[in-house]
């Protein structure tokens, strides 16, 4: 497939949403919990951390933060990853976060029985509040160039200002050859305050006009666009891989301006044994990737956004829909192998998998 690429970008990929500081109890729970390890975090960023720190992309990010210790501890953790930092909107606050803080997000991984379990921490936070004209679009976009923008319905479900603010930069992006993804990533807890699962329909499908390549799950295509996948059971514990495919084709019927569409496919079995699969459609067809049987898990957190780096990376390397989520079904099982929301992984280790090596010792 052809994508068009920008070739005069200095950035390969930007990403717009928030980041948030994870405090991870490791094998413990929150509720018990005594000390955290911290990492940085957020469903659209962690795709472009992947892009930079897996497969060696030049990266930067739109966020903001409040301008205290805990902005320049994300911003800290954002440098490890090798993102640029340049275009992040340092956002004035006063003592106790009334008028703009950061968002925190409590992650337990679940074992065995017990589901991995979330606790966000997040109104209220600078990026909720960021209009489009307190990023220098034009500057991005126009004289630097980027060749792939990612973001996603997590950003777009903080705020009413978000809805708004996403929407502008996506046509800022388009006007100047970008390419753009989406990721569905629906969160009812969020989109409640704001007119639940009807406004997210309304602002996802007005977004998904703009986008190149869309991306989900089936409860994301279900909630956030109102198609249906037949054949699967309530609890999604077996997934009817035909529901799927002719989900897919009615989705590209009614949006035929994207190019790819793909989603993961995961049967839990528990939280640390899942199956794990993705397809992709592009150009007419639809591809699977490899089955992952009786992946054991260790931190599921930030698989699909790992998946979705991997992804975009085939596409843009390779152009080829079937290399491409064979690339994103490899690097999301990898990444749920170590903690933390982002990759631990690099590309020789992804395109080992791809090639079927096993888990032997190195040495």
């Amino acid at each position: 497939m052809d994508l068009n690429l920008r070739e005069d970008a200095i950035f390969d990929a930007v990403s717009l949403g928030e980041v948030m500081l994870r405090l991870d109890p490791g094998e413990g729970r929150i509720r018990t919990a005594r000390h955290f390890n911290v990492w940085e975090g957020g469903g659209e960023y962690n795709v472009i951390r992947g892009l930079r720190r897996c497969f060696g992309l030049k990266t930067t990010v739109l966020t903001a933060f409040a301008d205290n210790e805990v902005g320049k501890l994300m911003e800290d953790l954002i440098l490890q990853g090798g993102v640029d930092t340049s275009f992040i909107k340092w956002m004035k606050t006063d003592g106790i976060g009334r008028e703009c803080r950061n968002g925190l997000n409590f992650t337990e991984r679940g074992f065995g029985i017990r589901g991995a379990k979330g606790c966000s921490d997040r109104a209220n936070t600078a990026i909720s509040k960021v209009k489009p004209e307190d990023f220098d679009l034009e500057k991005l976009f126009g004289d630097m160039g980027v060749k792939w923008l990612h973001t996603g319905g997590i950003y777009a479900a903080l705020s009413e200002q978000s809805c708004e603010t996403v929407l502008e930069v996506i046509k800022t992006a388009r006007k100047y050859g970008t390419v753009i993804s989406y990721d569905l990533n629906y969160r009812p807890s969020m989109w409640s305050a704001i007119g639940g699962k009807e406004k997210a329909q309304e602002v996802n499908k007005e977004i998904a006009k703009y986008v190149d390549v869309m991306i989900g799950n089936e409860e994301d295509f279900t909630a956030c666009l109102g198609f249906e996948i037949e054949g699967n059971d309530e609890n999604l514990a077996k997934l009817d891989i035909d529901g799927y495919k002719k989900m897919i084709r009615e989705v590209v019927k009614t949006y035929p301006n994207f190019k790819a569409v793909a989603t993961t496919l995961r049967e839990v079995k528990t939280a640390t044994v899942n199956d794990w699969s993705a397809l992709c459609f592009a150009d007419g067809e639809i591809y699977k990737a490899k089955d992952y049987k009786g992946l054991e898990i260790m931190d599921r957190v930030g698989g699909g956004d790992s998946f979705a780096s991997g992804l975009i990376y085939g596409l843009m390397i390779t152009g080829d829909a079937e290399t491409a989520v064979n690339y994103g079904a490899a690097h999301g099982a990898l990444a749920m192998t170590t903690p933390g929301d982002t990759t631990m992984a690099d590309k020789s280790e992804v395109e080992a998998i791809m090639g079927g090596k096993g888990a032997r010792v190195q040495r």
